[in-house]
This record gives structure tokens, sequence and C-alpha cells, in this order.
């Protein structure tokens, strides 16, 4: 155990710094938090969805930005994708551990934010 503590101290541990610009983990900051990519996380919180069920899920998104938003997710790792190959192919969504993971606290978030505004009526 004491040559794994001091294999520990011999390493350095380098630490993110989403403030600098070169720092990667800012790019899935700015993925998650972009205009789209916060409601892709949470209309996928609850289950799976098709490409076509996405889009009409996000009030406003078009095909273009959806598209664009899924695969910066889907590169963060944040997003899973599953193509069918039917004829269309039949595209789905999903959120990984990682994902489900953030979906936590923007949920809390959302609860927070709702529960302080004053109710409102459609019309």
């Amino acid at each position: 155990m004491a040559g794994s503590a001091q294999d520990r101290q011999g390493e350095t541990v380098r630490r993110y710094d989403v403030f600098h610009t070169d720092c990667p983990a800012r790019d899935v900051v700015d993925h998650v938090t972009s205009r789209w990519g916060i409601w892709v996380l949470i209309s996928l919180r609850s289950s799976d969805l098709r490409f076509y069920e996405l889009r009409e899920s996000i009030q406003g998104i078009s095909e273009k930005m959806l598209a664009q938003t899924l695969r910066a997710l889907v590169q963060d790792g944040l997003v899973w994708r599953e193509v069918e190959p039917t004829t269309p192919p039949q595209v789905t969504y999903g959120l990984t551990e990682f994902g489900r993971d953030l979906g936590v606290p923007l949920t809390e978030l959302f609860d927070r934010i709702t529960r302080r505004l004053s109710p409102y009526s459609e019309g």
C-alpha cells in the first residue's frame, strides 16, 4: 500500500481549467449549456427517442440545429446513437451514464426555477 501511495505522490494530476480557452472540458460545458444542448439532455432524461421525436419534443429547434447538437453531445460521450439499417434509417438517441449523471442537476435546476415562477396560463 505504501508503494501505491508513493506512486500517487509522483504523479501529477492535471486539473481541468474551464476558464482556459484550450481546456477540453470547456467544450463539453459549452455543448451542455448551449441553446439546444440542455433541451436535448432534458428531453432524453426519461426515455430514448428517435430523431423526429426529439425534434417534436423541443419546440423551435430546426433539423439542422438538432443534428449539430446531437453530433456534439455524442462526441462528448453524453448521448449514444443507434442506427437501424432500415429504409429510411431509423436513428435512436439516449443518454449515456455520463449524460444521465448530468441530468440530475439539470432536473434540479428546472424544478427550482419552476417552483419559483408565478403560475401562468396558456393562451
